[in-house]
């Protein structure tokens, strides 16, 4: 996530291809998941894209948008910081182009997404991606599907005393 005005962060950066080499790809590969190094340099703003979610989510295509989404910047290196990457993106997971177009030129859910980003910062104090809220427990970071299991199973036994 890069919300605007966060600052962007270069490919070309040592420490960004030094976590894609020893974590991202290699855990994309345990769990099966086409990801390939972006392409976009530097890495674009991703508020765009998450305001997109917003009017893809009203129309009842929010999961299909997500979906599309990812794997057009993962797998195909497209730039999700602008409006028409956004459009086409939209459109092939069956989103109405032109309202999606005219909604992220309006920023007609600026306020709603700068809402949740606070939220996540000062209310929830999400600190890293991806943090999952179980019962009463953040749990932060990449977890084995059995560890999250364990966690919920724990939790759900809590809450049933």
């Amino acid at each position: 996530m890069r919300p605007y005005p966060a600052e962007t962060v270069s490919l070309k950066d040592p420490r960004y291809r030094q976590g894609w080499e020893q974590s991202i790809k290699p855990m994309a590969e345990r769990f099966g998941v086409k990801m390939n190094m972006p392409k976009v340099d530097p890495s674009p703003h991703t508020h765009l894209a998450h305001e997109g979610f917003r009017f893809a989510k009203e129309t009842g295509k929010g999961n299909e948008y997500v979906e599309a989404v990812l794997r057009a910047y993962w797998e195909d290196g497209k730039d999700i910081g602008k409006i028409d990457v956004l459009a086409d993106i939209a459109e092939s997971a069956g989103v109405d182009r032109n309202g999606i177009v005219e909604a992220l030129k309006e920023r007609r859910y600026e306020p709603h997404h700068k809402q949740a980003l606070r939220h996540a910062y000062y209310e929830a104090s999400i600190t890293a991606v991806p943090t999952f809220f179980i019962g009463r427990r953040r749990v932060q970071g990449l977890h084995t599907k059995e560890s999250l299991e364990k966690i919920i199973n724990e939790e759900t036994a809590a809450n049933e005393s």
